[in-house]
């Protein structure tokens, strides 16, 4: 499963490599001989092996996950840092579960310190992000038609 641009998803159907499974009635796409219509979601005809598509532990992809808000207060008009869960002083590592977004004020009241041992609270447990979250944050906007095929009913 991946997310395409119209004019890729429209040469796969014109090459016949692709077959059209949803479309905008209210749009379409005209050339001199033909009138497609606008694609939302086409199906490759033959199956094409992708590797698993791992996503990188980073900065970004941390904020990402946690929508761009701090995990503890959950302000996201302040500027962001990326906290430890566990300090690293106490053993904590750089892992999906163990990092999240936090601004600058609750990061520097949490310290050096669990969040049990500062009294607050995480209001989201963090984990390692599915493929499919990603699509729909790179996706920007998520179609309607999509839904069924993004597990998202």
């Amino acid at each position: 499963m991946s997310i395409c641009n119209v004019q890729r998803a429209v040469i796969l159907i014109f090459l016949g490599k692709a077959e059209l499974i949803a479309s905008k009635t209210t749009r379409s796409i005209s050339s001199v001989r033909k009138i497609i219509p606008f694609p939302t979601i086409v199906r490759l005809k033959v199956y094409v092996r992708v590797p698993y598509k791992k996503i990188v532990l980073s900065r970004k992809n941390i904020l990402r996950r946690d929508n761009h808000r701090c995990q503890y207060c959950l302000r996201s008009d302040v500027p962001l840092t990326i906290d430890h869960i566990i300090p690293k002083s106490k053993g904590g590592d750089d892992s999906w579960e163990n990092l999240v977004t936090a601004c600058i004020k609750c990061n520097n009241k949490k310290g050096d310190r669990t969040p049990d041992e500062a009294n607050m609270k995480l209001h989201k447990n963090p984990g390692k992000p599915s493929h499919i979250t990603f699509m729909k944050n790179f996706a920007g906007r998520i179609d309607e038609d999509w839904k069924p095929y993004l597990f998202m009913n």
